[in-house]
């Protein structure tokens, strides 16, 4: 059974706790003692329906303003597949938590309700999603029960977001009518909306294709960490382990350590207390190579004649999350795959306006949840490939060294 991620987005109170609730809900992916927690509170409150939302907004402060702050991860499955969902907020402050929950998505759902029709921040979400090269988008049109199921309305929203789309990187989009409150199309079709032919989003979710969005033509392995037990039962044992981040990887394949340079081959792997015949992305396995060559936490095993050209200096779109702006000349800590070191910031060539798409050239800075262009020299060489072609190798964070905290995220460029 394979895995999917996504992560939903979109404007204030467009619906994308009560939508996750009600995945959950259909999918019969909670318990009764959670519903009935949550029917209590509801009517505590004095509601007249069952807030679905407080499945996923446990902040104490999410409950009494009624949206999301934080990031919150929910996980339930299907006899077809298994999910783990990233549920984002929605306001521009913390857009910096949106695209924490989106780096690492399959699929990107952006809500908008059908009332308001697209807003700023509906084309914000969509474009950072973009950035993100998250291969698989879908436009879900809440709340249709309070424009009385009007098809005109579906088809005005279609269209503006499709046209709107155009100008961003989007492989793969869908527009889906639902209403999370009433569960119509998220689980089961909706009768109020016979006009609609299309899946609805379980469907979607459920048989959209993932695995080729990998990379797995260029092996890229960063080693996390050397077992050597030296215990009497595994004396000999020495095994490097991590996370495939792309290609096949089979015994018997020659493999070049980087960035010593020194070549091997490998003569088994391993997944938790078995051989296995070949690994792949986004497996956690051991390999082993047939010569004692110095392999060490940072360094990354590829193929002989397809492996990263490892470079200092660094071209890449970051997203700053942090109150101090990013500045010219500014020193701090860079985490890439398994690799850290230190990175200089030798410029901040624009600032992308992710609104309209415009690049403010004459910036020299970038603030808080802002994105833009920056050019960083490294202590160290990355062993990085271009973000579009490969998300795990192509993207890094900073971080500031005196507190410890991660202050942007990078995409590389190519």
């Amino acid at each position: 059974m394979d895995l999917l991620r996504f992560a939903t987005a979109g404007s204030v109170d467009d619906g994308k706790s009560t939508l996750i609730g009600r995945l959950l809900l259909d999918s019969k992916a909670i318990f009764e003692d959670q519903l009935e927690a949550v029917e209590a509170t509801s009517q505590s409150k004095g509601y007249d329906y069952t807030d679905l939302a407080l499945l996923t907004d446990g902040l104490r402060s999410e409950r009494e303003q009624g949206i999301t702050i934080d990031v919150a991860y929910r996980y339930f499955a299907t006899p077809r597949r298994k999910f783990i969902i990233a549920d984002t907020p929605g306001h521009v402050q913390y857009t910096r938590n949106m695209v924490t929950g989106a780096s690492t998505a399959d699929l990107g759902l952006v809500l908008v309700d059908a009332r308001q029709g697209l807003t700023e921040q509906s084309r914000r979400h969509a474009v950072i999603l973009s950035l993100l090269r998250v291969p698989h988008l879908v436009l879900a049109v809440n709340k249709m029960d309070l424009v009385d199921y009007d098809q005109e309305v579906y088809n005005r929203i279609h269209a503006e977001f499709t046209s709107f789309a155009t100008k961003l990187n989007i492989p793969d989009l869908e527009v889906i009518p639902i209403s999370a409150l009433q569960g119509d199309n998220v689980v089961t079709r909706s009768v109020n909306m016979d006009w609609y032919s299309g899946p609805t989003l379980m469907h979607h979710l459920e048989h959209v294709h993932v695995a080729s969005d990998r990379d797995l033509v260029d092996v890229r392995f960063p080693v996390q960490y050397v077992i050597r037990p030296k215990s009497d039962e595994f004396h000999d044992y020495r095994g490097y382990a991590g996370q495939v981040a792309g290609g096949v990887l089979k015994p018997g394949d020659e493999v070049v350590v980087l960035p010593s340079g020194m070549t091997s081959k490998i003569s088994k792997i391993d997944l938790f207390d078995k051989e296995i015949a070949e690994a792949f992305p986004p497996m956690s396995v051991t390999l082993h190579l047939e010569d004692d060559v110095d392999v060490s936490r940072g360094d990354m095993i590829a193929r002989v004649k397809n492996a990263p050209t490892p470079s200092q200096d660094i071209d890449a779109m970051v997203c700053w999350m942090s109150t101090t702006p990013l500045q010219p000349r500014q020193k701090l800590a860079i985490k890439h795959t398994t690799r850290t070191g230190r990175a200089l910031v030798k410029d901040v060539q624009y600032r992308l306006d992710v609104n309209t798409l415009h690049r403010d050239q004459q910036t020299r800075e970038l603030g808080v949840n802002e994105i833009g262009r920056v050019v960083l020299r490294t202590t160290v060489p990355l062993l990085c490939d271009p973000y579009s072609k490969n998300r795990t190798t192509g993207s890094f964070i900073l971080i500031d060294e005196a507190t410890g905290v991660t202050v942007g995220a990078g995409m590389i460029n190519g």
